[in-house]
């Protein structure tokens, strides 16, 4: 039976978090890891509502058996819980059914842009998408997503679509030659006068408190995708010498500070002190901790594994390239600099150190 991962040393969810384990198979689909949600709902509870820790940790202990498994689950959880942030600020939201599957698709590129007509009231199907959404991950295997569409020359809004090329929704072919992560592919997708509901008002998405809070859950994911690559370091039958040990020691301390970062961070959500500028400070420093631990991680085990486990071991050269590619949601220096921009633009006196 394979460990959960856990936050804290107390047991989180750990019951439901096992029934979550045994029932994952390591090399299911997309669509397969979807449904571990629909069968296990208690394993995936809301963030900010005070198990916040329980969410983070099965979200890590799904990723350390599968990051293919947790990249499906994530944005599908995170698109439920925005939808539960809108009805709780008082915005309307469509009707959908228990069955759906949904992603979020808010990236931007050059080039493309999608627009949005808005005849319709909050919650019904009465706007309009035109043009193209890039990085729309599982498009084609969806049956809803959460687009944000620019509704001004300047101002975007968050809408619910129906998928499918009934409602004008192209998935237009993805040049995906990703190494890791090769079957959650993400391309462009059309939109032609496609029915959507708006979901908030202009700039709600990204003002909510729960933008950051889905942006840790993401680090959470990272964190248990590095504990699956970090478990190669022990139990290969091998007495470690000291270089081993030194690589080992350097592994668990790197986890160690993202597990303290993700468990004391859970506690700030939950208690209200991740919302605001508070919030997006919150979400870069803990990116930035488990994204470099994760790094560090990758860097140390293959230092002590040598090149046989990356060209002879299939589950494990195929969780350091989902690893590697899905660090990369992190903007590294860019997450840097905004961290150290959004300190200066603060009302505070100073940092908090």
């Amino acid at each position: 039976m394979v460990r959960p991962v856990r936050l804290a040393d107390e047991p989180q969810g750990d019951e439901t978090v096992e029934a979550v384990l045994a029932d994952l198979d390591p090399h299911a689909d997309p669509l397969t890891a979807l449904a571990l949600v629909q069968r296990h709902p208690s394993a995936f509870p809301l963030p900010g509502r005070g198990e916040t820790a329980a969410l983070w940790t099965s979200l890590a202990s799904v990723a350390a058996v599968s990051l293919t498994a947790a990249r499906a689950v994530e944005p599908h959880l995170d698109a439920l819980s925005i939808l539960a942030e809108a009805r709780s600020a008082g915005h309307a939201v469509p009707d959908t059914t228990e069955a759906a599957t949904w992603g979020v698709f808010a990236a931007e590129g050059p080039g493309v842009r999608l627009t949005a007509t808005d005849d319709g009231a909050d919650g019904a199907l009465g706007a309009r998408l035109d043009g193209t959404k890039p990085w729309c991950s599982l498009a084609g295997t969806l049956s809803h997503a959460l687009v944000t569409a620019w509704d001004g020359e300047t101002t975007r809004r968050l809408y619910a679509v129906p998928l499918g090329q009934d409602n004008g929704v192209t998935v237009q072919p993805a040049a995906w030659f990703a190494r890791g992560l090769p079957t959650v592919m993400s391309g462009p997708v059309a939109f032609e006068h496609s029915r959507a509901a708006p979901v908030g008002p202009t700039g709600w998405y990204l003002e909510r408190p729960g933008f950051a809070w889905g942006a840790m859950g993401v680090a959470a994911i990272w964190f248990g995708g590095a504990v699956g690559v970090a478990r190669r370091l022990v139990g290969g039958g091998r007495e470690p010498d000291q270089i081993a040990q030194m690589h080992l020691g350097a592994v668990d301390a790197a986890l160690w500070a993202a597990r303290a970062t993700l468990a004391d961070a859970a506690v700030r959500v939950d208690d209200g002190r991740a919302t605001g500028p508070d919030g997006s400070a919150l979400a870069l420093r803990v990116r930035h901790v488990v994204a470099r631990a994760a790094e560090t991680v990758l860097e140390r085990v293959g230092h002590a594994t040598g090149p046989a486990p990356l060209a002879l071991e299939d589950d494990h050269a195929g969780r350091v390239a989902d690893l590697q590619l899905y660090l990369r949601q992190e903007h590294a220096e860019r997450d840097e600099a905004a961290l150290g921009r959004l300190l200066l633009d603060g009302d505070r006196t100073g940092p908090p150190w």
